[in-house]
């Protein structure tokens, strides 16, 4: 009973596992981020993801066959906590982004949904030329050891960047003359230096953007992956390769990735509508309307809606690809227009704000997805 739940929630339970741990580890950052330095809060992210890198390592040789409903929960409990870690890595980078030029930014977006890209490269890649599935999993987390390791020699050079310190002081500078300046006029608030941002005034410039950004990840996740994993070609009975095996890697994930990346670097050069533009708002709300047309794909199993009205593969094809464009696209610009229409000092909070909305988006869209399964 445990192994059948288990197949076919599988996808929803990853999903919740990654998106939901990703909200009190956002508003935990969002206390933090003016009582410990985000150079800790970055460090110690990093040091947590590759220490459970390095025992998911160790138990790609283990035996588990023996103890499958303890791996399984083992396997969630490291979703969790690398989710957990991963959120307030993102969100500490993207608020000390917000310190420096939009494109900053922009570019940090595109490179997280480049990663995908690459990631169902890898693996449609290992379909084609792997023999073996026990050292395919050793690569891929080998590979994820490395880049970690990567990742935390380059952020200690950052500071010895003269460019970076550029910015950085800049932003200090004003915070401070902040402080300086509330001290001279006798003001008894606290101060931004030892507090958390505070929330009401960011949200007053921000809030429309933030809901944005939230429902646009939310229509995300329901649909990607538990819903478009699920669809399967209408021609699977044919037998051929492209239907059996390559089909959802390549439709779901490589297409989906490639096409998030692509809205997003467009937004290198294209930045309409503006923040303050009702369009914005219209466009994401209008992505609901990917649900049922997904659903009326040949997606499987399906349980009481009977009719496959698109009956080509060419359908969630295209459809995939529109959605990873305005996924990438409105979820960038909303993502980034938040820092910059608060005042300097404010950025990175403002920018762990708009993380917790999108962080938020994926948590109550992950519970959604699970009721796909019953659809």
């Amino acid at each position: 009973m445990y192994v059948t739940c288990s197949k076919d929630y599988f996808e929803s339970y990853f999903s919740i596992a990654s998106a939901v741990p990703s909200v009190p580890c956002l508003i935990l950052n969002f206390f933090l981020v003016n009582r410990v330095s985000s150079k800790v809060r970055i460090l110690s992210s990093l040091v947590v993801m590759l220490l459970i890198f390095i025992l998911t390592t160790v138990l790609v040789k283990i035996d588990t066959s023996a103890w499958t409903k303890e791996f399984f929960v083992l396997t969630l409990s490291c979703v969790v906590i690398l989710s957990g870690a991963s959120n307030i890595l993102s969100a500490s980078v993207f608020g000390v982004t917000g310190q420096f030029p939009m494109k900053h930014s922009q570019a940090l977006i595109s490179g997280q949904a480049m990663g995908g890209t690459i990631s169902a490269v890898a693996a449609i890649l290992d379909l084609a030329v792997a023999s073996d599935v026990t050292d395919s999993a050793l690569a891929y987390f080998l590979t994820a050891v490395v880049f970690t390791l990567i990742c935390i020699i380059v952020y200690l050079i950052l500071p010895s960047m003269e460019y970076s310190r550029y910015y950085l002081s800049i932003s200090n500078e004003k915070s401070s003359s902040s402080s300086v300046e509330g001290a001279a006029t006798g003001d008894s608030r606290p101060t931004l230096e030892a507090n958390s941002p505070p929330i009401v005034p960011i949200l007053r410039k921000v809030g429309v953007l933030a809901t944005c950004l939230f429902y646009n990840f939310f229509i995300s996740i329901i649909i990607f992956p538990t819903i478009s994993a699920s669809i399967e070609s209408v021609n699977r009975e044919s037998g051929n390769v492209w239907t059996t095996i390559y089909f959802t890697p390549i439709t779901c994930f490589l297409i989906y990735n490639f096409s998030d990346f692509c809205g997003r670097q467009v937004t290198a050069w294209v930045q309409s509508p503006g923040p303050n533009s009702k369009i914005l708002p219209t466009l994401v709300f209008l992505r609901t309307l990917f649900i049922p047309l997904f659903m009326f794909c040949n997606y499987q199993p399906r349980k009481h809606i009977a009719t496959v009205i698109f009956q080509s593969d060419v359908y969630p094809v295209f459809f995939l690809s529109l959605f990873g464009l305005s996924n990438g696209y409105l979820g960038t610009l909303s993502m980034i227009y938040g820092p910059k229409v608060v005042p300097k000092e404010l950025a990175e909070g403002t920018a762990i704000i708009m993380s917790f909305f999108l962080g938020l988006g994926l948590a109550v869209g992950s519970a959604f997805s699970s009721l796909a399964q019953l659809i």
